[in-house]
């Protein structure tokens, strides 16, 4: 019954945000659209088959100022690594859109991805997080931990807003999580791995090189992000969906301040946001994992809705078997884009790559796509074996798939 009752609750609150984002109240576009993968993160009653991790606040966050949007205290889950893993650590920066007005940054804090009043008690670990061999083979032992997200600027804001009880401390969050985890025993890491999904993805190329400076030049640390390159992109209609929502997060939460100096000092802070314009900048080794047609960026910055109103490419959309050639290759001039703003970090030796031509989002938090017989591939290697390949200098990994729709081994997002 508990069940069925959290499940209409979702189903209402997804109808609202439909609803409110339609209307023009004011959200985030990025609010509309939950995440698919937001299923594998709660726990399921009576569920046995995962790795089930409750949650920590950091008690001492409030007196650094390191607080969610609402002013609730951070928090993150830890599962401790074991023999051969004990000293070594993998860091998950959570996902979740962002929020760049007043009135979506409002809405926020009334959910998890801005209280932790309403953050999940307990959840599960899957994929990069499993602590399973047959489903994690290289980081199953590791000490492994999610770092919540209750800021809406990839932990990368700094400021408040005074008359609505707004705080942007993202930045803060960061720094008071990473002092906590080092005071844990990360502090003695003889290696470290900082990864993150969509949000959580561009939080770790923004914080990668910090990451980095926590530890000895003893440690191996290296990043990982997974669905974070986000693109300046044009949508159908010729406007910039994600550059206005952009403007808006870095200026009402102050990110300018935490930004890279070697993007700053030669573009707009709001490109800077952009990891089209960070990642050849950052001295951290780095894999990027990213499919070519990211399924969050095809909904919500190429064709959202009130770029679409006349719904030319609805149907499209849903199934690519609608699209005709003109939309296609807008889909391939996409990718064409994504692979140009890599070029130049797929040239560093120490960076890899894993962009398949999949209608996905965030590949590494899911069982079914991290490793699995049947996950996704590019040639004969799916994505687990790729980043441990990479991280542990096995072999180079600059795997970039041929074009949409050569590629059978998807996961795809159907996105309604």
């Amino acid at each position: 019954m508990e069940k069925q009752k959290n499940m209409i609750m979702k189903l209402v609150l997804l109808w609202v945000l439909g609803l409110w984002s339609v209307s023009g109240i004011g959200l985030s576009r990025s609010e509309s659209f939950l995440s698919y993968l937001d299923e594998e993160v709660t726990v399921s009653p009576g569920s046995t088959t995962t790795l089930i991790v409750p949650l920590t606040l950091i008690q001492g966050a409030a007196s650094k100022g390191a607080v969610c949007l609402d002013g609730t205290l951070p928090g993150y889950h830890l599962h401790r690594g074991s023999g051969s893993g004990a000293n070594s650590w993998v860091i998950h920066l959570e996902g979740g859109g962002w929020c760049n007005t007043i009135r979506s940054c409002e809405f926020r804090k009334t959910t998890r991805r801005g209280s932790s009043k309403f953050m999940e008690k307990s959840i599960n670990f899957t994929g990069i997080l499993s602590n399973k061999a047959e489903e994690n083979p290289d980081f199953y032992n590791w000490n492994r931990v999610r770092v919540r997200y209750c800021d809406g600027a990839s932990f990368a804001g700094e400021g408040q807003n005074e008359a609505n009880k707004l705080y942007f401390r993202g930045q803060r969050i960061w720094l008071a999580a990473m002092e906590e985890l080092m005071a844990k025993g990360m502090q003695n890491a003889n290696q470290a791995l900082l990864s993150g999904c969509s949000a959580g993805g561009l939080a770790s190329i923004l914080h990668c090189d910090e990451f980095k400076n926590l530890f000895p030049e003893t440690t191996k640390v290296k990043c990982l992000s997974d669905a974070g390159l986000f693109l300046d992109a044009t949508n159908v209609a010729g406007g910039h969906t994600l550059r206005d929502m952009y403007e808006g997060v870095v200026t009402l939460q102050g990110v300018q301040k935490n930004l890279p100096s070697t993007c700053t000092s030669q573009k707009d802070p709001t490109s800077c946001f952009f990891p089209q314009n960070l990642v050849s900048n950052v001295k951290t080794p780095m894999f990027l994992l990213n499919a070519a047609y990211d399924a969050w960026q095809v909904d919500q910055s190429l064709i959202p809705s009130l770029a679409d109103p006349h719904g030319l490419w609805r149907a499209c959309k849903t199934d690519r078997s609608h699209c005709n050639s003109s939309q296609i290759q807008f889909f391939q001039d996409f990718r064409n884009q994504m692979l140009d703003a890599v070029k130049i970090f797929s040239e560093s030796n120490q960076n890899g790559l894993f962009i398949n031509s999949c209608f996905a989002h965030c590949q590494s938090e899911r069982k079914d796509t991290w490793y699995e017989n049947d996950s996704p591939r590019i040639g004969n290697k799916g994505i687990a074996v790729s980043v441990g390949d990479w991280f542990f200098d096995r072999t180079a990994v600059k795997a970039i798939d041929c074009p949409y729709s050569c590629d059978k081994t998807c996961h795809d997002v159907i996105l309604k």
